[in-house]
């Protein structure tokens, strides 16, 4: 019997199921790259702040001019330094939040502030930090596609979950 409801007295297409899962793991894998360029970030400036000489060149440029203009400052610039780089890490970790749930406006977001983040690297002519850049932001520009490949296939049927979709 027919209930012109899809989900009900129908299974999901097996296909369309691992459609969905493939695109979800490529979605968060390019939201991911937002919680390892943050972490990075952060890692970097604990190092410039402690007064070791190693960095990450998956960092972000604006928390290395921070951590350049804080040692000028002195023992409180640490503190500022901190403060600020947490907040621009603070960010991208929420962004990776929302691109993990999906949400094309974080992957957007993100994109857009790490483009602008790689354009920092340009007078200082830091060309493997740039290259990294461009590679990261093609990774989460693929999360991006997903996500809104996702979004187009809509809900799916009651028998994974998903919200019940009239005909």
């Amino acid at each position: 019997m027919a209930t012109g409801i899809t989900g009900i007295n129908e299974q999901p297409d097996a296909g369309a199921q691992l459609q969905r899962l493939q695109l979800e793991q490529r979605a968060k894998a390019g939201a991911s790259w937002l919680v390892w360029v943050a972490g990075l970030s952060m890692v970097n400036s604990l190092v410039s702040g402690f007064g070791g000489s190693i960095r990450f060149i998956f960092g972000l440029g604006v928390t290395q001019i921070v951590d350049a203009v804080s040692h000028q400052v002195g023992s409180a610039g640490l503190v500022l330094d901190l403060i600020i780089n947490g907040i621009v890490v603070g960010l991208f970790v929420l962004l990776w939040h929302f691109a993990r749930k999906g949400q094309k406006w974080a992957f957007i977001l993100g994109l857009g502030l790490y483009a602008l983040d790689g354009l920092l690297l340009i007078p200082f002519q830091d060309y493997l930090g740039l290259a990294f850049h461009a590679y990261a932001l093609w990774r989460i520009y693929q999360g991006f596609q997903a996500a809104s490949e996702l979004e187009a296939m809509g809900p799916i049927g009651l028998a994974t979950g998903g919200d019940i979709q009239p005909r």
